[in-house]
């Protein structure tokens, strides 16, 4: 399997599970937090958005497709604390960024050839992120760290356990 294929399949499990604890969850739910001062999936995932979209943008002569105005102010840390629904995007929204930024990603992958895949990270984030590759690799690992914490949030909720 060549590198890019490897990380397409990585991409795709861990879209599957994020899609999965994310599909019969309503706006409502997703607005809920489990215990106090945790963040509820709505800011989470509004998050991990603009991350993939800031993280696609590292890497060089990479453009990925703009976030709709004001998305990343919404999603910012400074937003996190907020229960109030209408400071957020709803599900659909959500689902149809998320699905415009994974397109982008995924055009990314394809863009850059397996070589380019090992070119260094921007210096600003070097330490962090190695190489190119390691910067699409942490936008996928950030979203199943995530999805880690919608399990608890899942079962708060009375949900099954999925996996």
């Amino acid at each position: 399997m060549d590198p890019k294929a490897l990380i397409r399949q990585t991409i795709a499990s861990t879209e599957f599970v994020c899609n999965a604890y994310l599909n019969d969850l309503t706006d409502d739910e997703l607005m809920h937090r489990p215990v106090e001062g945790a963040n509820h999936i709505n800011w989470q995932w509004g998050h991990l958005i603009a991350s993939e979209h800031m993280l696609g943008q590292m890497i060089p002569g990479v453009t990925m497709p703009s976030l709709p105005e004001g998305f990343a102010d919404k999603y910012s840390k400074e937003a996190a604390a907020s229960d109030d629904a209408s400071a957020f995007e709803d599900k659909a929204t959500l689902l149809s960024v998320q699905q415009q930024q994974r397109q982008g990603l995924l055009a990314v992958l394809d863009g850059i050839s397996d070589e380019a895949l090992s070119d260094p990270a921007p210096e600003a984030v070097a330490t962090i992120f190695p190489n190119s590759a390691a910067i699409i690799l942490s936008a996928d690992s950030h979203w199943m760290m995530h999805a880690g914490q919608w399990a608890i949030v899942r079962r708060s909720l009375g949900k099954p356990a999925l996996f």
